[in-house]
């Protein structure tokens, strides 16, 4: 059974995944690029990722051509991203009368103009698909209110690589990034990821200004349209040092007190997951993520078990949190290695098994 999977790029955290459903489902994946507001400049050269992919990776030169692929596929799959791959590939399936798999990210339908009139649309893929495969049990539940059941709505983890995220960071490659930053050897609170409003970068500076832990400092990594704006804040207790190589990250995070992932809910914008919760609990460093965080709802992050979860926006909640965990070394590192016990069952196997019994329901469901 060959397998058309649609979406936009590939970002490394998804090469492993794609190499299994290739090896096991005969998957083939079909790319069509586009701006993706969320996507970053780094993760945008499709053409280079098609050519490096260990696996067979095509790309669509039109979203609209998705739905042509039930033509010369056995089943297909697509995710949510884009505007029109989706349906396409959705009607496509169903004039071939062929086996259509939703990956779905969405736990909340976003608010836009364009968004809402779409939602009759995705309401009918959503009850159509022949099956769901589901970023966490978060958006299982979503899902699962548009179809009237869980019935064949399968949650496959999401992962990151453990030989990367989990190795081994010594003492002396931890001093030497805190070095080159400037971080000293005070405590360190890190934020990781684009540098825009939905991820709550500016409510975790507000909540920064509100404590005062002696010789600590915040590092903001990465880039985006408020990298600008939040320059204005260095100083020697807010750092902004740019993108870091993803090669270079677990130092990072082994570097780190806490690991903060802010993200606040908008119009547009709700976070479907956030691996950045996955790659630090990886090294065992505790996270604090909002309620609007999907690794939080999701039941990855469970506030005081496996890492501190706050109301999203509320600057009070984020900054007493911060102070609670960098007042007490024993809850940090509780934290952290409940997180680390728990993230290693976050694998790309458990996810490819999910994407093989979707495809099974389907292709069952489709036949009947």
């Amino acid at each position: 059974m060959a397998v058309a999977l649609i979406t936009n790029y590939l970002p490394p955290y998804r090469l492993p995944l794609y190499a299994l459903l290739a090896e096991r489902l005969d998957v083939e994946v079909h790319c069509f690029g586009g701006e993706g507001h969320y996507v970053p400049e780094a993760l945008r050269d499709l053409d280079r990722q098609l050519e490096q992919a260990t696996f067979p990776a095509y790309r669509l030169e039109d979203q609209r051509d998705a739905r042509r692929l039930a033509e010369r596929y056995d089943a297909v799959i697509a995710s949510t991203a884009g505007r029109v791959a989706l349906p396409m590939a959705y009607l496509g399936a169903r004039r071939a009368r062929r086996p259509f798999l939703l990956w779905a990210s969405l736990w909340r339908h976003p608010r836009t103009a364009a968004h809402v009139l779409s939602l009759p649309l995705m309401r009918s893929v959503y009850r159509g698909a022949d099956a769901v495969i589901a970023y966490g049990p978060h958006v299982q539940r979503y899902v699962a209110e548009r179809r009237g059941s869980d019935d064949g709505i399968y949650v496959a983890p999401q992962a990151v690589e453990p030989e990367l995220f989990g190795r081994s960071v010594s003492e002396h490659e931890i001093e030497a990034w805190r070095d080159e930053i400037g971080a000293g050897a005070g405590p360190l609170v890190l934020f990781a990821g684009r540098l825009v409003a939905d991820k709550g970068v500016r409510v975790l500076l507000e909540a920064w200004k509100r404590l005062s832990i002696a010789e600590s400092t915040l590092c903001l990594l990465g880039d985006g349209p408020l990298l600008d704006d939040v320059r204005v804040h260095t100083t020697e207790a807010v750092l902004t040092p740019g993108r870091l190589e993803r090669e270079r990250l677990p130092v990072a995070y082994a570097a780190a007190d806490v690991v903060v992932v802010p993200s606040i809910a908008t119009r547009r914008f709700l976070e479907p997951w956030g691996l950045v919760c996955n790659e630090a609990l990886s090294q065992g460093t505790p996270v604090i993520a909002t309620d609007a965080v999907g690794a939080a709802a999701g039941g990855l992050v469970r506030d005081g078990e496996t890492g501190a979860v706050v109301p999203a926006g509320d600057v009070g909640a984020l900054s007493q949190a911060l102070a609670r965990l960098m007042a007490d070394g024993e809850l940090r590192a509780r934290l952290g290695q409940r997180g680390r016990e728990e993230v290693g069952g976050y694998t790309y196997e458990r996810a490819a098994d999910a994407f093989a019994s979707a495809l099974a329901h389907a292709s069952g469901r489709a036949s009947s």
